[in-house]
């Protein structure tokens, strides 16, 4: 995958976003926007409104306000598609850990019953071999 949103605001893809009014949903200091790329149906990414490259950096309030945004739309979902039964939810910080977009941001992933042969160890997968324990 190449890289499509460089360090600098400027260049942000999901500074662009935020000034474009593109949210699907809000709360406070963050904003819900569909993901370019999506893994699933209804794959959602929660970004802060300011422009901050690390996951780690963000402030309490984004965090809560995260964190009531994750609540609202898991619940959204869930009510819009009976289908949905269960989320990965999840942060990549630095690019050795997937990060191509240089903004903070969460996924929020829906996740349905065969939407993968074997779904045993979620995230775990991220590193070949490592799901199975």
């Amino acid at each position: 995958m190449t890289k499509i949103s460089g360090d600098n605001p400027s260049d942000c893809l999901f500074c662009q976003w935020v000034a474009q009014g593109k949210a699907v949903a809000e709360c406070g200091t963050v904003a819900a926007f569909n993901d370019g790329f999506p893994v699933t149906p209804g794959h959602l990414l929660i970004v802060p409104k300011r422009h901050v490259a690390d996951g780690l950096a963000l402030s309490q309030q984004e965090i809560r306000d995260s964190e009531e945004l994750i609540r609202r739309l898991v619940g959204q979902i869930r009510e819009d598609d009976p289908g949905v039964t269960g989320f990965n939810i999840g942060i990549n910080i630095g690019r050795s850990a997937g990060q191509t977009v240089m903004h903070a941001h969460i996924h929020l992933i829906p996740r349905r019953d065969g939407d993968t042969d074997d779904p045993k160890g979620g995230v775990r997968g991220v590193i070949q071999g490592k799901r199975g324990y």
